[in-house]
């Protein structure tokens, strides 16, 4: 009867109330545990095993660029990043009202692990979250354009909850690069958080973007009541001989 039992419980999709049962049978603990005790202990495994697998997909689906955790961020003086800032936006109550972060600083100084960082920490409280390489994204929803699926692409980009977009500035925009960055931004405007990481000042965001009023109207989102984040120091990756960008 008990094998029956978690067998059923593996059909239903069960998986921690079928392993902690399967345990508690097999470890004698089961005659010991009264029924409050026993439902409260396959119901806790079952949530924690659902949770688990939830961040699971979260962080492959968000496809960060470097495995990065808000613990292991690098607060050295040199570096002029605000701890309480930092740890603040962990928090995560800049995701709930909508805004943005813009962090900007010379290259190798640690900005896409620092995006990284605080996407993971997005993930772990259950948020969707997207890194994207801003060109590269930007390159791939042209295709869609061309081949009649980006309804369907910037539907999914509205509905996350934290878009992070690296690297922005790496070349100026065209014309077509330009009108989907305003669409991106219109979409979650207010609504969901972006993420913008760039090498450039915001004053040189102007001349990346390139049409005036379509700077303006794109700024004008994105850079009202964002956090702002200057990353200084020395490039990490020339200091170390580690991962690029690493803290």
């Amino acid at each position: 009867m008990i094998q029956e039992t978690i067998e059923k419980m593996r059909k239903m999709k069960l998986y921690g109330m079928s392993r902690s049962f399967s345990h508690a049978t097999e470890s004698g603990s089961l005659s010991s545990l009264t029924p409050d005790e026993l439902i409260s202990l396959l119901v806790e495994n079952e949530w924690d095993d659902r949770q688990n697998r939830r961040m699971d997909r979260s962080l492959r689906g968000a496809r960060f660029r470097y495995k990065a955790t808000v613990e292991e961020l690098d607060f050295r003086p040199g570096r002029e990043l605000d701890k309480n800032q930092l740890l603040r936006l962990a928090d995560g109550a800049y995701i709930h009202k909508g805004e943005n972060i813009l962090m900007t600083g010379s290259t190798g100084t640690g900005k896409s692990y620092l995006a990284c960082a605080l996407g993971n920490q997005a993930c772990s409280k259950g948020h969707k979250v997207l890194y994207a390489n801003t060109t590269k994204l930007l390159t791939q929803l042209k295709m869609a354009k061309a081949d009649g699926s980006s309804i369907k692409e910037m539907l999914k980009l509205e509905k996350l909850d934290v878009l992070i977009l690296d690297d922005f500035g790496i070349q100026p925009l065209d014309v077509q690069s330009r009108m989907l960055l305003m669409e991106i931004i219109e979409d979650r405007h207010g609504k969901k958080s972006t993420i913008i990481t760039s090498q450039l000042p915001v004053s040189a965001w102007y001349e990346i973007i390139g049409d005036q009023t379509l700077a303006d109207a794109i700024l004008d989102r994105i850079v009202h009541d964002a956090h702002r984040i200057e990353l200084k120091g020395e490039s990490l990756r020339r200091k170390r001989n580690i991962n690029p960008e690493k803290q």
